[in-house]
C-alpha cells in the first residue's frame, strides 16, 4: 500500500467503468423462420409442505422462565412479610403453571414451507401468523443455548432484509432438524430443488485457543487496568487503608467480564467456504453456526492493535447486510477476531474477490492536518481504485476501511470550525449499520470535494452494471431458472 502525500484521488480523473455489453439488439416478436422458444422449465419445487410443529421438549426450555420469574419474586420477598413456607409453596406451584404455559404454546407454534415464503403461527391469547419471503434471506444462523445443548436442540434465527429483529426464529428443533430445514431454507432461497443437500466446505482459518487467549490479555485496557490495581494495593499495604482497593472494584467489574466474554463466544472460531458463502462457527457456553452469503458484506476493516504488532495480528470486522438489533450485529460482524495479517488478507480476497488492497495507492493529508489530530495524522490516508474504496487512520491503533463502490449508499463531506479555518475537510461513506465506517480525515478541502464527487461517480457507475444477487448466486453467473452447487 502506497501513501502518498498531498492532494489527488487515484490520479488526475477518477476511473469510470465501460458500460456493460448489451450485444446486439434483437427486433420485436419472433421471426417467420426462427422457431418459438420454449418457456425455461423451472426446478423441481415442492409448492407447500405441511404444517410442522417445533420438538415436543420445547416446552421444557420456555417453561423454565415462569419457574425463573417465581425464585426471583420469592427471593425479593425474603425480606418482606412473607412466610418461608408461603414462598416456597409459591415456588412449587410455578413449576406445573411454566410446565402448562410451554405445552400451551408449543401447540400453538406451527411453521409451513411454501415455495416462496416460510408462514409461522404463534400466541395463546392472540394468534399471530408471520411470512418471511425466502427471497429476502440475508441469513439463517443455527444457534444452540447451553440448555439446549444439553438436551440435543438448536434453534434456527431467521434474517430477513428490512426486518427489525430476527424473523421467525423456530426455537426449538433437534439439531439434525435444524441443520436439514436450513439447508432447505437456503435451498429454496436460491431457487434450488428443496432436497438439494447442503453444500461441502472447506476450512480455510481456524483460530488456535492460545493465540485467542494471549490476544485479550495484550489488551491495554487490561493492563492499564491490572497496572492500577497494583498501585491500589501497594499504596493499601503502605498506607494501611484497605478501603482504598474499593477504586479498584468498578474497573475489574467493567474490563475482566468483557475479556472473558469474548474469549467465551469467539472460543473455536472457524471460518469455512462453501458455494452458498463463508461459514462461521464459534462458542463454547452457546455455540453459533452463521453463514455470511456472497454479496451481504458491505464494508471491510482491519485492525491492528498496538499491542499485536509484535505479533502480526490483526481483526478484521465486516458490515453485514440484514442483522438489525445490538445483539445480531454484535455477534456477526467479526469475521475473525485474532489472526495474521496474511490470514487476514486472504480471507480479504475470499470476500472480495479480484482486490488486493495492499496494492492500492493511498494518498496522505497535508501538515497543517497536524493541528486537528497531532497524534495520527501521519497515518490518514485513502484512496481508490475501480472496484473499492480504501481509507486507514491511526498510529496507535492502525485501522484499514475497504468498500465497495456498489455498497455506498451515501457520502458526505462535513467540515468543523477547526478544520473551515485550515481549509481542510472529512469524507464520509454511509454503508448499512455496523462498526465498519469509512472516512477519509482532515483532507484539503478541494481533495476532499474531489474525492467525494469520484466516489459518487465510481459508485453510481458500479451499481448500473451490478446484477441483482440471490443467495448462491453471484452477480457474474449465468441468469437461469436453476443453479447447481
Amino acid at each position: 500500500m502506497t501513501d502518498r502525500g498531498g492532494s489527488g484521488y487515484g490520479g488526475d480523473t477518477p476511473y469510470f467503468p465501460p458500460p456493460p455489453d448489451r450485444g446486439t439488439p434483437v427486433p420485436d416478436g419472433p421471426t417467420p423462420d426462427a422457431p418459438r422458444p420454449e418457456p425455461p422449465t423451472p426446478p423441481a419445487q415442492q409448492n407447500t409442505t405441511e404444517l410442522r410443529r417445533l420438538h415436543p421438549l420445547t416446552p421444557v426450555l420456555r417453561g423454565w422462565k415462569v419457574f425463573a420469574a417465581a425464585v426471583a419474586i420469592a427471593t425479593q420477598q425474603l425480606y418482606g412479610d412473607l412466610q418461608l413456607g408461603w414462598l416456597l409453596i409459591g415456588i412449587a406451584a410455578s413449576i406445573p403453571l411454566g410446565a402448562a404455559y410451554g405445552f400451551i404454546s408449543w401447540r400453538a407454534t406451527r411453521f409451513r414451507i411454501d415455495s416462496e415464503d416460510l408462514r409461522l403461527e404463534t400466541g395463546v391469547l392472540f394468534r399471530r401468523s408471520r411470512r418471511v419471503r425466502l427471497d429476502r434471506l440475508q441469513a439463517v444462523d443455527v444457534v444452540r443455548p447451553l440448555v439446549a445443548r444439553a438436551l440435543g436442540l438448536a434453534e434456527l434465527r431467521l434474517e430477513v432484509a428490512g426486518g427489525s429483529s430476527s424473523e421467525a426464529p423456530l426455537a426449538y428443533l433437534s439439531e439434525p432438524a435444524a441443520q436439514q430445514l436450513r439447508a432447505e431454507l437456503l435451498a429454496r432461497a436460491a431457487g434450488l430443488h428443496h432436497d438439494t443437500p447442503e453444500a461441502p466446505e472447506s476450512v480455510l482459518v481456524k483460530v488456535p485457543l492460545t493465540r485467542l487467549v494471549e490476544g485479550q490479555l495484550r489488551s491495554v485496557g487490561l493492563i492499564l487496568t491490572v497496572t492500577a490495581a497494583v498501585l491500589l494495593v501497594t499504596a493499601a499495604v503502605v498506607t494501611g487503608e484497605w478501603a482504598i482497593l474499593t477504586f479498584a472494584i468498578p474497573a475489574a467489574v467493567g474490563i475482566v467480564p468483557a475479556i472473558a466474554r469474548s474469549v467465551i463466544v469467539h472460543f473455536d472460531f472457524t471460518v469455512a467456504e462453501s458455494p452458498d458463502g463463508l461459514r462461521l462457527r464459534h462458542g463454547l457456553l452457546e455455540t453459533r453456526a452463521q453463514t455470511v452469503p456472497p454479496g451481504r458484506v458491505q464494508a471491510v476493516r482491519i485492525i491492528e492493535p498496538l499491542l499485536w504488532r509484535s505479533k502480526g495480528w490483526c481483526r478484521v470486522e465486516v458490515n453485514i447486510a440484514g442483522y438489525v438489533g445490538r445483539e445480531g450485529q454484535a455477534l456477526a460482524n467479526v469475521l475473525l477476531p485474532v489472526a495474521s495479517r496474511e490470514e487476514a488478507f486472504a480471507l480479504l480476497s475470499r470476500v472480495l474477490p479480484d482486490v488486493d488492497v495492499r496494492s492500492i495507492p493511498t494518498y496522505g493529508v497535508p501538515r497543517r492536518a497536524r493541528w486537528c489530530d497531532p497524534v495520527s495524522w501521519r497515518g490518514n490516508a485513502a484512496g481508490a481504485d475501480d472496484r473499492v474504496f480504501i481509507a486507514r487512520r491511526g498510529r496507535l491503533q492502525r485501522e484499514i476501511d475497504v468498500v465497495p463502490h456498489e455498497r455506498v449508499q451515501s457520502a458526505r463531506l462535513t467540515q468543523g470550525p477547526l478544520q473551515r479555518r485550515l481549509g481542510l475537510a472529512t469524507v464520509h461513506l454511509d454503508t448499512s449499520p455496523g462498526p465498519v465506517h469509512p472516512t477519509a480525515h482532515h483532507r484539503d478541502a478541494k481533495d476532499a470535494r474531489d474525492l467525494l464527487d469520484a466516489e459518487v461517480a465510481l459508485a453510481r457507475a458500479s451499481r448500473a452494471g451490478a446484477r441483482p444477487e440471490r443467495w448462491m448466486r453471484p452477480p457474474d453467473a449465468p441468469a437461469g431458472p436453476t443453479v447447481t452447487r
